[in-house]
């Protein structure tokens, strides 16, 4: 049916839905369009190439293998003649040459030198089972069908390395391991993993399978400078390799992962935890039941054997395992060079001998800004007491934790003229109290700082929150457990004195957190790990408003540390005097300072701004050649950690003068010290002459005199 006008009939609105015919000429009517017409014309198929034909595929197909098949053999030629020159077969064949390691200063000068203990070479094929199987199931499962390198390892570990942003897994096998121990250095580039490969080939074209594990668990590296199965299983447990039992060869399995860390001389725990994920994987690879597995128990390893006097330090022992680790596992002789400054070194030995600590130790740490240390003393007498009292020990910090109290308020817009509270507070049952019981009520934090408020402190930490300190703390590189408590404001949790040195540095450079090092950088870090982990930058601020408050502590409870040039620091005293700190920077130099006694009792006088705030100084005016202060500046504030000599100096001292007046003529010299001493002589005759100036009237050298003893 039609539905237009036009079209000879239609359906006409006005005729009630009947039919009208269109009585429009024919002439004036338009014809349809043909059916063509309302389609895209279809282009012409492009021509088809000529098929080829199959002989001349199959020509084409050979003649590229044999190009590829010439090129091999052209490589392989290459590549003999390469390893014949630089990697002979008979250095692997020959017994390891013993490595030592020597350390040197910052100037090349040799500062420790350490040997080795090697053991008589293995044969894998004369080992018990489980003991070729322990090393085989933690470092290479495959190695029996691999050639030299396992793909299927390569891929998982790096998969496994991908899920955890960084480097957990290797997939190295153990005849590149041994590649790498006999034949290559350290070095993390693409070029020696290249010749890596192609070294583990070469010997497994040459070797047979037992041979190169031989070879291999002839020089690994077992931690406490011992290389050899043979040398490690007479270390740790006395016997030979063949005695060995499940348990024991899987710790030793288990060391090579890590052996400066998990050596179980010095860390039992870690590698007793190592040894049981062994065994796991013992079980796993089928080579021992789940059975025996569940027999195995933790392995104890014999006492560490009394070695003879090393010819380092303290710095040297500290180094001395990141120093091997960037020697590699095997060489057979490395120089180390260090960061040791040796004029600063002896420097930091002289002023903590002539501190006149008595049965009391003392450590000092100095480092650069950027973590450098160049002088490190542990104690009083290495050879009488080896341990490290600047990196090993955990005390109490006192009040130099408020470094982080008082970085956490200005983080949160507080300033060194926010007015604060002194006065006595109370925060859930505990109520801090000022050392000297003195509280003056309304002051800017910059007072608070200088005379180190305690209740100032546990306020702002109330008020900044404790959570705000702690992510202060942990920002400037404090890894020790604190505790979630407002009582770390005033020091409770503790801390090495190497990692608050390394805090201040952080405030002292503006960049954190700053790492403390030995050795020096060597910038081989991933990009990825400097976007993700690299050091901030603190807003200059803040910067500014911290080094505001470390000044003003030197012209407080810190005066005694006082030098020629702008100086920074913070005292720190823990209860009972049981230790005392006193850490600052001046120049390029940050220096730490920690007095007490190993047992932590009591040291009643004791505190920071004495005897470390003097060895700090003594240290710094030798260190930056500078002049000795001739008048120490006026204490703006009263030390409440010196409160016996303000005391002694403000009471008893005008007392002692109206006495002393009428004792003068009776022939009767009365004296009174600063730290409240009173001395009694004969006056001298008014003739006479005056007698010559005592050594201690003199005074010490510049930067040579002890400071008193505080006893």
């Amino acid at each position: 049916m039609a539905d237009h006008p036009n079209d000879p009939m239609h359906l006409d609105p006005h005729e009630n839905g009947r039919l009208r015919y269109n009585h429009a000429p024919a002439e004036s009517r338009q014809p349809l369009p043909a059916f063509d017409a309302w389609h895209d014309p279809v282009p012409d198929p492009a021509p088809l190439p000529p098929r080829m034909r199959p002989a001349d595929r199959a020509k084409r197909i050979w003649r590229w293998v044999v190009r590829g098949a010439a090129a091999l053999v052209v490589l392989l030629v290459i590549a003999i003649g390469w390893l014949a020159f630089t990697a002979p077969l008979s250095q692997s064949l020959k017994p390891p040459t013993p490595p030592s390691i020597t350390l040197t200063a910052a100037d090349g000068t040799p500062i420790a030198r350490r040997g080795a203990i090697i053991g008589a070479p293995v044969d894998a094929a004369k080992l018990p089972p489980h003991v070729r199987e322990a090393f085989i199931a933690i470092e290479d499962r495959r190695f029996y069908s691999h050639w030299g390198v396992d793909p299927r390892g390569i891929l998982r570990a790096a998969w496994a390395n991908m899920g955890s942003r960084g480097v957990r897994q290797g997939g190295s096998t153990i005849t590149q391991q041994l590649a790498k121990n006999a034949f290559l250095d350290a070095d993390r580039t693409m070029g020696r993993k290249l010749r890596e490969v192609m070294i583990a080939f070469w010997l497994e074209a040459w070797l047979t399978k037992d041979e190169i594990l031989s070879r291999y668990l002839s020089n690994v590296y077992f931690g406490d400078n011992v290389y050899g199965l043979t040398a490690a299983s007479k270390h740790y447990f006395g016997r030979a390799p063949d005695k060995l039992n499940i348990g024991q060869a899987a710790m030793l399995a288990g060391l090579v992962k890590a052996p400066s860390r998990l050596a179980p001389t010095g860390n039992l725990e870690g590698a007793q935890a190592r040894e049981m994920v062994v065994v796991g994987a013992m079980a796993e690879a089928g080579f021992i039941t789940k059975a025996q597995a569940a027999e195995v128990q933790p392995q104890r390893v014999l006492a560490k054997q009394p070695e003879a006097l090393p010819t380092g330090t303290y710095f040297a022992d500290w180094v001395l395992p990141e120093a091997r680790d960037q020697a590699g596992e095997i060489r057979n002789e490395a120089t180390i060079r260090t960061t040791l400054d040796r004029n600063l070194q002896r420097t930091a030995e002289r002023v903590i001998r002539q501190a006149g600590l008595r049965q009391a130790q003392g450590a000092l740490v100095a480092m650069k800004r950027n973590g450098e240390v160049v002088a490190m003393v542990g104690g009083r007498d290495y050879a009488k007491s080896p341990f490290n009292r600047a990196t090993q020990a955990r005390r109490q910090p006192g009040s130099t934790f408020k470094l982080f109290v008082y970085l956490a308020a200005m983080r949160a817009g507080l300033t060194p003229e926010t007015i604060a509270d002194d006065s006595p507070v109370e925060i859930a049952g505990w109520k801090p109290k000022n050392d000297d019981n003195r509280y003056l009520g309304k002051i800017p934090l910059r007072r608070a700082f200088q005379r180190s408020s305690n209740v100032v402190a546990a306020r702002l930490t109330q008020e900044v929150g404790v959570k705000n300190v702690i992510r202060a703390a942990r920002d400037l590189g404090i890894s020790t457990p604190i505790a979630n408590e407002a009582t770390i404001s005033l020091g409770t949790s503790e801390v090495s004195l190497l990692e608050m040195t390394a805090a201040f540095a952080g405030v002292a450079d503006g960049r954190y957190p700053v790492e403390a090092r030995g050795l020096p950088a060597t910038g081989d870090k991933p990009w990825y790990t400097a976007l993700t982990s690299g050091p901030k930058t603190m807003p200059s601020d803040i910067h500014d408003e911290m080094l505001e408050l470390l000044g003003a502590s030197i012209r407080g409870t810190g005066r005694a540390a006082a030098l020629s040039v702008p100086a920074y620091g913070k005292t720190g005293t823990s209860q009972s005097g049981r230790d005392a700190w006193f850490i600052g920077f001046a120049g390029d130099l940050v220096v730490g300072v920690w007095v007490g006694n190993d047992d932590n009792t009591p040291n009643p006088g004791l505190h920071g701004g004495g005897v470390p705030a003097q060895i700090w100084r003594n240290f710094m005016v030798s260190a930056l050649h500078l002049a000795p202060v001739v008048k120490v500046p006026e204490p703006e504030e009263i030390d409440p950690e010196a409160l016996f000599g303000d005391v002694a100096g403000n009471v008893i001292g005008p007392i002692a003068e109206q006495i002393h007046s009428q004792l003068q003529g009776a022939g009767i010299d009365l004296k009174v010290g600063p730290d409240g001493a009173v001395s009694v002589n004969r006056a001298p005759s008014p003739d006479a002459p005056p007698p010559p100036p005592r050594r201690d009237e003199r005074g010490p050298p510049p930067g040579d005199g002890p400071p008193r003893d505080w006893f």
